[in-house]
């Protein structure tokens, strides 16, 4: 029985039943900012479907469950058969197949496609990020596959399917299809040239039998799997299928599931290859140069995965904001935490406009915006995924001590935010490829400096930014100890100047003063008193 004092009063409601996209107005706009008119109502019309979609009670109910039940790994059935099988929840499933009808693994080809899937990823990955990890790869297998006219004509057409078959059987029996890959070793980590897994070619023309082991798999029960190995010629890489032809079952060892700080839902994997049969993608002893356009498309997705957690964690905090009172009134409405969630909402925005201003660049493929995407990932890469973790901590602290608490959901997301910083090359491994660009291909730094110089003029604040960035950039004897620091201000500039050109004035006033411009502290919060914060709040309140 409930007692005489139980009456629940002063608690925001659930935020459900509303429109993940079309409650994000930095995302709208950016997506009819970058698509062409002829697709921009059907774009639009998709991703508000899906935005309802992920907001809907049962889906988010799916994101709850399938991180409550991570997977579970199944060695052997119940005869002693070797089986390597990795049990999912059936929320798991229905997450990413969700996702996959949704488009999530079909940019490639499609007018507009690397936009709408990019802005699709980002409301997707607010319910839950696991899902986002064979998602992610599957789509980035496509650009490594096409060094290979022959693999790109059979499986591209399975990949960017949107029908998720969840049947371990021969791919070429099933209408859709899915990729991992493994690249670490435990002896290499980050430096996949120090990899020990060999491959001894067959005698039938591309194939190889591959003896080893990876540290991280990610996504086990994935069809097919793209893997670097030592071929005879040097590093290689190889497409390792999980079922071959025949129907029998590859040698692929699971040795254990990693137990993860977050993405809990998703299973990473330590896998061997004992006498594995494998198919070469590309020639032999340039596995990192065929493998770079995957790595480049997954390094775009931690950054649209964490705008994605940023934006649900700024939406969570404005909320409960909005409706909490204490001392007197509604906490939005209080100037200090008006000033912290307009410095949370700045952030979110900032990495959401260049998260899709990059995907954008995809789509035009244009010599200018490749070499844009040379520079620009790495860098996004390594500074948005940094500010996502003290992000979320400090959107959960909004909530007081209800953030504290699973139910709300806060936590999930802390747990999350330090993957992608981490995935695809941890933050000095970014800093270090901006370096690499600066100094062998000249043309990235000019587009660039194209790119920012196009808000030149409009604010002195950001001008003087790019001026002092210019000053670094002309001496970079020394510069590997500093590389943090260069590539921080080559984001935030890029940043800036976006938010100078396309955001509201507010928006842009408030991130030169903070940003570039000096007037904001290292924690959120201290943004000039005198800013117009609340309207920096209103727009990021989740009202669809």
């Amino acid at each position: 029985m409930a007692g005489t004092t139980h009456t629940v009063t002063n608690q925001a409601p659930p935020l459900v039943q509303y429109d993940v996209f079309g409650a994000d107005r930095a995302l709208v706009e950016a997506v009819g900012r970058h698509l062409d008119p002829d697709v921009l109502d059907e774009g639009l019309s998709e991703l508000s479907a899906l935005g309802r979609t992920a907001g809907s009670a049962q889906v988010q109910e799916w994101g709850v469950l399938a991180n409550e039940h991570p997977p579970r790994l199944r060695t052997h059935d119940r005869y002693g058969h070797r089986i390597d099988e990795v049990d999912f929840h059936p929320s798991w499933h229905r997450l990413l197949g969700k996702g996959v009808s949704a488009g999530l693994t079909a940019a490639w080809g499609r007018p507009g496609g690397h936009v709408r899937r990019a802005a699709a990823f980002l409301v997707w990955t607010q319910v839950e990020a696991g899902n986002g990890c064979p998602l992610s790869m599957t789509h980035a297998a496509v650009p490594a596959l096409r060094t290979d006219p022959a693999l790109a004509a059979e499986w591209e057409p399975r990949l960017t399917s949107v029908v998720y078959d969840r049947e371990l059987r021969p791919a070429g029996q099933k209408p859709g299809a899915l990729f991992g890959m493994g690249m670490t070793e435990k002896q290499g980590g980050s430096d996949v040239r120090a990899n020990t897994t060999a491959a001894r070619p067959l005698a039938e023309d591309g194939a190889y039998e591959l003896t080893g082991h990876k540290w991280f798999c990610s996504a086990p029960m994935s069809d097919a799997f793209l893997v670097l190995a030592q071929a005879p010629g040097g590093l290689t890489c190889f497409l390792v299928p999980r079922v071959l032809a025949d129907g029998t079952r590859n040698v692929f060892l699971i040795q254990r599931l990693k137990d993860k700080l977050g993405n809990r839902s998703n299973a990473s994997a330590e896998v061997e290859f004992a006498g594995t049969w494998a198919r070469r993608v590309g020639e032999e002893g340039r596995g990192v140069r065929t493998i770079i356009g995957m790595v480049a498309a997954t390094r775009l997705d931690c950054v649209l995965g964490s705008a994605g957690l940023m934006r649900q964690a700024v939406a969570q905090a404005v909320h409960h904001c909005t409706y909490r009172e204490a001392f007197g009134g509604r906490l939005v409405d209080k100037p200090l935490m008006r000033n912290v969630l307009a410095d949370l909402a700045l952030e979110s925005e900032a990495a959401t406009t260049l998260a899709l201003r990059l995907a954008a660049a995809y789509d035009d493929d244009g010599e200018q915006e490749r070499a844009l995407l040379r520079i620009a990932v790495p860098a996004a890469k390594y500074w948005v995924t940094k500010r996502c973790a003290p992000l979320a901590v400090e959107a959960a602290e909004c909530l007081g001590g209800n953030g504290y608490v699973e139910e709300s959901g806060m936590p999930r997301l802390v747990r999350e935010s330090p993957l992608n910083s981490i995935w695809e090359g941890a933050g000095n491994v970014q800093a270090l490829d901006v370096l690499r660009a600066l100094r062998r291909e000249p043309a990235a730094l000019d587009a660039y400096l194209r790119e920012v110089g196009q808000a030149r003029g409009a604010d002195h604040r950001l001008d003087a930014a790019i001026k002092d960035l210019l000053t670094e950039l002309a001496d970079l004897e020394g510069v590997e100890g500093r590389a943090r620091r260069l590539v921080e201000r080559l984001a935030l500039v890029l940043q800036g100047a976006l938010l100078v050109r396309y955001a509201p004035p507010e928006v842009a006033d408030a991130f030169c003063a903070a940003r570039l411009g000096g007037d904001g502290g290292a924690a959120f919060g201290t943004l000039p008193h005198t800013l117009d914060l609340a309207s920096v709040v209103e727009r990021a309140r989740p009202v669809s």
